[in-house]
């Protein structure tokens, strides 16, 4: 059986019991000193009640003992707040540092298969929610429980049978705070769940306001913001109304049981059983006993959100990691020899994509592959670099089952350089360093020479120290994948992956990396995703694949000749010497 957010959360305390404790303690000490203000209170009332009576000196000392009361209490509510804000903050510290660890340990497909604004909703505003959710939980739950056992016991101790009056009227509104909080728990669950999803569309709207621009696609992509925002704005509205609505009704019940111990103290009083500074004692602990029903209360909405958030905090937290590295791993010579046998391999069981795959690549080998978009060729660099596992068969490197060996060791022998530039936030030169944290300055502006994006490096204003904006937004996009060829050059690796790498360069720049290229690949294994044929003429071997099949393979001049399915792709983009 599966615990509650609320003690998932509570576990992520254990670090802090001694600071909890010491709120705890100042709790008591600051309660208490609360409690015995209204008996300090009752007694000067008992000294003035009476013509000529007024005793000044002792309601003087008395209300010398009131002030440093009330200094004590001052004290200690300000560490109170200070040590659970201390630990509210700090748990909040250890959860998002928990789920972005979690974010890097998961599989891709667990990345793939979620909005990346809502999973940076996770990381960032449910994280906040749960983090004001524990500082409301635990200011109200320290000095509330404190308060009510302080408050039942003097009123028990000043006239049992009022005190038992009081009691058991009190948690009425507490019941009813109780029905309200599980009435609107579902609809909290579904504003964390559109906030992650709102998350997501911006996100991804903001990202790529180029295409939308271009596409005139601006009113549409409003439309369906206003969607997910007015659907938000019905479920926000009803969830924060019907929580709302726990404190004004838990108000008015501990109103009327205030109401009813004034008159059954002022019966008492009449009696000749209790004084009027009594009376004037216990009305103040029965409101002292009913506010922390009404504090909890008020905060029932804030409650409720950081436990919708929680549920979704560790949602993440609870999925599967992807399968450990293997205790006996092998690391084989460093050659460059790639083997894929019988690999079939789908993203969904039900549409198979990879069938009965094998391929025998030597070391120093220059791989081509093409095919038409969805044949299986991107799916294919993913499997070699293990981010997906094969359905069944294996690939094996330099004689090693890829599933024997560290993914770091595995992934340190490839170099990769894809369609899609990733740059961060950061100088070039830590941008370029990513590829080899122990390269030299020198080192890394050899290799942009060898990419050719040293000359537009030095023509930037502070040159290798430049700040990149995020995802590279102040560079063009044939700059951003010159920096991310030079960061691959710079790992200096056995295997070079090359997805599309020249895909947004211009054609003269393309001509230079090329023989860069041929330059780095030379006696290294290389795989090249190329949909430009013209690019792959000189592989050692071409592989043409279709519906996740090697349909043919062969040298360029040989799969000519052939005059098959690569004879097509070639001359539609061509058109010469088809016959």
């Amino acid at each position: 059986m599966k615990s509650s957010p609320v003690k998932k959360v509570l576990r992520q305390l254990r670090p802090y019991r001694f600071l909890l404790v010491l709120a705890v303690l100042c709790a008591l000490v600051g309660v208490s000193l609360t409690l015995y203000i209204p008996v300090l209170v009752g007694k000067a009332i008992d000294r003035i009640i009476g013509k000529g009576e007024v005793a000044f000196d002792d309601v003087a000392r008395i209300l010398g003992y009131i002030g440093i009361a009330v200094g004590g209490v001052t004290v200690c509510q300000w560490l109170m707040n200070y040590l659970v804000n201390l630990v509210s903050f700090s748990t909040v510290r250890d959860l998002r540092r928990l789920v972005f660890r979690k974010l890097n340990a998961v599989p891709l497909s667990y990345i793939d298969t979620h909005g990346h604004g809502d999973l940076i909703s996770r990381v960032i505003n449910d994280v906040d929610a749960v983090g004001d959710g524990l500082t409301q939980l635990f200011l109200q739950l320290l000095s509330g429980v404190v308060t009510i056992v302080g408050t039942l016991i003097f009123m028990l101790m000043t006239d049992w049978r009022i005190a038992l009056a009081v009691f058991f009227l009190t948690p009425l509104s507490l019941f009813v705070a109780a029905f309200i909080g599980k009435m609107t728990a579902k609809r909290f669950r579904e504003q964390q769940l559109l906030q992650g999803e709102i998350s997501s569309f911006v996100e991804e709207y903001v990202g790529n306001q180029r295409l939308v621009k271009a596409f005139a696609y601006e009113q549409d992509a409003f439309e369906g913001f206003e969607s997910y925002n007015t659907t938000l704005y019905d479920v926000g509205f009803k969830a924060q109304y019907a929580g709302a609505l726990a404190n004004p009704t838990t108000r008015l019940v501990n109103a009327i049981v205030y109401a009813a111990v004034g008159i059954i103290g002022a019966l008492t009083v009449l009696s000749g059983s209790l004084t009027v500074g009594g009376l004037s004692c216990f009305l103040t602990y029965a409101n002292q006993y009913t506010k922390p029903f009404n504090e909890v209360t008020g905060v029932l909405t804030q409650l409720q959100t950081g436990i919708a958030a929680a549920q979704r905090v560790f949602e993440v937290l609870e999925a599967e990691d992807e399968t450990p590295d293997p205790e006996n791993s092998v690391s084989p010579a460093h050659r460059g020899e790639v083997t894929i046998e019988d690999v079939s391999f789908s993203y969904v069981p039900e549409k198979p994509l990879i069938r009965h795959f094998s391929l025998k690549v030597p070391a120093g080998t220059h791989v081509a592959i093409v095919g038409p978009t969805g044949c299986g060729k991107t799916t294919l660099i993913n499997l070699l670099m293990r981010f997906y596992d094969v359905n069944s068969g294996s690939i094996k490197v330099d004689g090693a089952d890829i599933r024997t060996m560290k993914r770091d060791d595995l992934r340190a022998r490839y170099g990769m350089v894809l369609q899609d530039s990733w740059l961060f936030c950061g100088t070039i030169m830590e941008n370029l360093r990513y590829g080899n944290e122990n390269a030299t300055d020198e080192q890394i502006i050899a290799a942009a020479k060898a990419a050719y994006a040293h000359s537009f490096i030095r023509r930037m204003p502070k040159g290798y120290d430049s700040e990149i904006s995020e995802g590279g937004g102040n560079l063009s996009q044939g700059q951003k994948q010159l920096l991310c060829i030079a960061r691959a050059m710079l790992t200096d690796p056995e295997i070079l992956i090359l997805d599309e790498a020249t895909s947004s360069i211009d054609t003269l720049t393309e001509i230079r990396v090329q023989k860069a290229f041929a330059k780095m690949m030379k006696g290294r294994t290389s795989f090249v995703v190329a949909h430009r044929l013209s690019t792959i003429k000189e592989s050692d071997v071409i592989l043409v694949m279709r519906d996740g099949n090697i349909v043919e393979q062969g040298s360029h001049d040989a799969l000519l000749k052939k005059k098959g399915f690569y004879y097509e792709l070639y001359h539609s983009q061509f058109g010469e010497g088809r016959q």
